[in-house]
């Protein structure tokens, strides 16, 4: 009984506390609104409290995945890649982010994968700044900024499937699938009076494209849509913003830029084929050096034996039968220990066939040459003595 009652006291006491503290946690009519931004303000401490996430680090793979190769060098040239300048030679590849740069005296083609080729003339700078290309995508980009020095490009498969770009120190350019000379001078800026040039020219086919011409901001200035035909950038009147002034090319401008594309028309040609050779030479060489790559399986013909069919069965020796040892060729030596023509040990002897007799042939008659064989003539038999008649006797 004394155990019952103090249970009952216990329970009594524990509903009383609980209902207590619910009563606290109830929020009052003055403090309905207080306790949501109270619930925010700790969740804002919360998230403070815990570490951001790291920023995605680019893939270091895309930026050593080469995105073209020099296929023309006349003189020398430089890439500076990670702070350090290398010499350029035939075929080397040309990276994302590099730095390319020609000497006096000196020039120099790059083809990318899709196609797009670049001349340098001497004392020429150009950097990749961005370059993006899938066969067949259509979220190609390509970002090349000249620095300085005459460069031409014929544009592909970037600029007729994505977004190609050219910048230089004044004005950027919109590149739509075609050929074109970019000069821009030593020094050249929006408030100096170095003016950069930019010129459409016909592709290989004979098409025209189409350059759209922006400032460094992105205000169009114009667009070249005819052959032989360009915009001078220069200030604008009292030092204001650029523009894009029509170009007058001299005869002499237009025999020396007709070469120029000459040459990069051809250096396009034969990039293809570099940029082919190389791109399968390092598809090969990883290959080569990945050596733990799944096979492709080899595919079953169905025939016993082969991969995924059932083992060739065994054929046993008829009782009987022995195996005989192949007849020795010259030169070629008899097991030891064991004649010629004499059966494998652990085998029962084999009864030999009985041989049968080759015919007999029959040697051809003689014949003398040039005279044929006649037959044997006959021996004529001796007539026969006729009788006297008989004398009387006397």
């Amino acid at each position: 009984m004394p155990h019952r009652l103090w249970s009952t006291l216990w329970s009594c006491v524990f509903v009383i506390i609980g209902a207590t503290a619910s009563a606290s946690a109830m929020p009052s009519p003055g403090d309905v609104d207080a306790a949501p931004v109270s619930a925010r303000a700790a969740a804002t401490r919360l998230a403070q409290a815990a570490p951001a996430p790291a920023p995605t680090a680019p893939a270091q793979a895309a930026t050593d995945e080469p995105i073209g190769n020099v296929v023309t060098l006349v003189g020398s040239a430089t890439v500076t890649r990670n702070n350090a300048a290398t010499p350029l030679k035939l075929k080397d590849d040309i990276l994302l982010n590099d730095v390319v740069q020609t000497a006096a005296g000196s020039k120099l083609g790059i083809t990318f994968n899709d196609a797009t080729t670049f001349n340098l003339s001497a004392n020429s700078t150009i950097t990749i700044d961005n370059y993006i290309y899938q066969d067949g995508g259509k979220d190609n980009a390509g970002l090349f900024d000249i620095g300085k020095g005459t460069v031409a490009f014929v544009a592909a498969a970037v600029a007729k499937t994505g977004d190609m770009k050219i910048t230089t120190p004044t004005a950027s350019m919109g590149i739509r699938g075609t050929t074109g000379v970019v000069e821009v001078p030593e020094n050249a800026s929006a408030a100096s009076a170095n003016n950069v040039a930019i010129k459409l020219y016909p592709d290989p086919d004979g098409h025209v494209g189409r350059i759209e011409v922006n400032d460094r901001a992105g205000t169009r200035l114009g667009a070249l849509t005819l052959g032989a035909s360009g915009f001078t950038i220069r200030p604008g009147v009292g030092g204001g913003r650029v523009i894009a002034a029509p170009l007058a090319i001299s005869l002499q401008q237009a025999r020396r830029d007709q070469g120029f594309v000459r040459e990069l028309h051809a250096a396009q040609r034969t990039g293809r084929q570099i940029v082919t050779q190389q791109r399968a030479l390092r598809r090969a060489n990883q290959i080569r050096n990945n050596p733990s790559r799944p096979q492709p399986p080899q595919r079953p013909n169905g025939l016993p034996g082969q991969p995924g069919q059932p083992p060739l069965p065994a054929i046993p020796n008829r009782q009987g039968q022995q195996r005989l040892n192949p007849p020795q060729r010259a030169g070629q030596s008899q097991p030891p220990g064991q004649r010629a023509g004499q059966p494998q040990q652990g085998l029962p002897p084999r009864q030999a066939a009985p041989q049968q007799a080759a015919p007999v042939q029959q040697q051809p008659r003689l014949q003398r040459p040039g005279r044929p064989n006649r037959p044997a003539l006959e021996r004529p038999r001796a007539a026969p003595k006729k009788k006297r008649p008989e004398e009387p006797r006397r």
